[in-house]
């Protein structure tokens, strides 16, 4: 069409100009749709927002390393226990655990209280053992080594029966560099955790075994360099410590052995037992961490973790010599943290595979169902309305996510 008879005939132009314009839109509004046809809401695609690069794994996992499902039966003898390591996003998943699962029998969290009470259905028994249910039972943030000591022990004093409980350990770790920072933080702010036991063989440290870092009543305001320069400082790789069977080290006697075998073993230790539990979780991985305790336990959470990057630690100015140096006092949790990342996100991918094979068997086997349906002439059950994921209660809001942010069974 000539320029005279496109000033002609505008109308003309304009309703062809404008279903140019629309099949374009039309194209993508269709792949849209496609799309939540095919990945609704709830499919976890989400997941794949903080995935990292994915590298090849230095560890030699096996399977049975990597497909961690328990049958946790909440109405029986279960019990899961919350090992809380300071500055690892513990107390945002422990507050998860008592308010945000989704029960037949929720929590009961009274305004003003610090402790839930989280009963099985129809039973005055707990099955879930923690600073938010439980309290410090075993003393302010017991390790591995007072835990599966005291555990057993504290459960039959609150419970008349005296059946075998399985109790199911899970953890949180944090990166080591910002976990030491936020502890440092922390202690600059007045914490000093001086009330824990630190119980090893049946006794706590002596006072020449675990010496104060400072002199009063705290660490009010102690510098970075103070904080690093106290060798007795048990933010010193903290994560390891409160991993490992510390009896294999003659506890908290450091005379025992050099350091370099103390080392070995506590970080063998630590890995091994990380390895055994039933679920841990990384603090910079909140969603996959979601995904794999729901996937662990067959539990679900009502809202969705929040992923919170701008913390205390966040906000600190390191120079590359100072943070070599807490790389150095923590050289041990630098191992472990790569260790634990690595078989984390195995274990994520691993698990979504295993989910994305039942999804096809399910969609397999419903259509056979439907072709034998239809080729007996009977009509096909109709579809159940919502089928997707249930609307998040509007009650719960977990969006002011804090800094404080299978298996191991063991039968006693």
């Amino acid at each position: 069409m000539s320029p005279t008879e496109r000033g002609q005939y505008p109308d003309i132009m304009d309703e062809r100009s404008s279903k140019l314009i629309l099949v374009p839109i039309l194209a993508v509004l269709f792949v849209m749709i496609g799309y939540q046809y095919i990945c609704p809401t709830g499919s976890n695609s989400y997941l794949e927002e903080d995935s990292p690069p994915k590298a090849p794994s230095k560890f030699n996992f096996t399977e049975r390393d990597l497909d961690r499902h328990v049958e946790f039966n909440i109405k029986g003898d279960d019990v899961i226990v919350f090992l809380h390591i300071q500055k690892t996003g513990g107390t945002t998943f422990g507050r998860h655990l008592v308010r945000n699962i989704r029960l037949e029998q929720p929590c009961d969290c009274k305004p003003g209280q610090k402790k839930c009470t989280c009963h099985r259905p129809g039973k005055e028994e707990s099955w879930l053992f923690s600073r938010f249910s439980t309290g410090w039972s075993c003393g302010l943030h017991a390790d591995w080594t007072e835990l599966t000591n005291c555990v057993p022990v504290i459960m039959d004093k609150k419970e008349a029966q005296r059946n075998k409980r399985n109790f199911y350990y899970i953890t949180m770790l944090r990166d080591p560099v910002s976990r030491y920072l936020s502890e440092w933080k922390h202690v600059q702010r007045g914490a000093t955790w001086k009330t824990a036991l630190h119980m090893c063989d049946g006794r706590s440290p002596t006072q020449d075994e675990l010496p104060n870092c400072y002199n009063g009543d705290d660490w009010s305001g102690v510098t970075l360099s103070d904080f690093m320069n106290c060798p007795s400082n048990l933010a010193n790789n903290r994560q390891v410590r409160m991993l490992a069977d510390l009896s294999l080290v003659g506890c908290y006697n450091l005379s025992s052995m050099n350091e370099s075998q103390r080392g070995h073993i506590l970080l063998s230790s630590a890995m091994s037992n990380l390895k055994n539990m039933a679920f841990y979780g990384l603090t910079e991985f909140q969603r996959k961490t979601q995904y794999l305790f729901e996937r662990t336990f067959s539990l679900r959470f009502i809202s969705a973790f929040t992923q919170i990057n701008s913390t205390r630690a966040a906000n600190v100015a390191l120079s590359e010599a100072v943070r070599r140096r807490i790389e150095e006092l923590n050289y041990l949790d630098v191992q472990l943290y790569e260790y634990a990342k690595d078989l984390f996100l195995q274990r994520f991918q691993f698990t979504r595979q295993k989910q994305h094979q039942e999804s096809r068997l399910k969609r397999r086997e419903e259509r056979r169902l439907l072709r034998e349906q239809r080729e007996q002439g009977r009509p096909w059950p109709p579809r159940r309305q919502g089928g997707g994921t249930k609307r998040m209660d509007k009650d719960v809001d977990f969006s002011a996510t804090t800094e404080d942010y299978t298996s191991q069974v063991a039968r006693w």
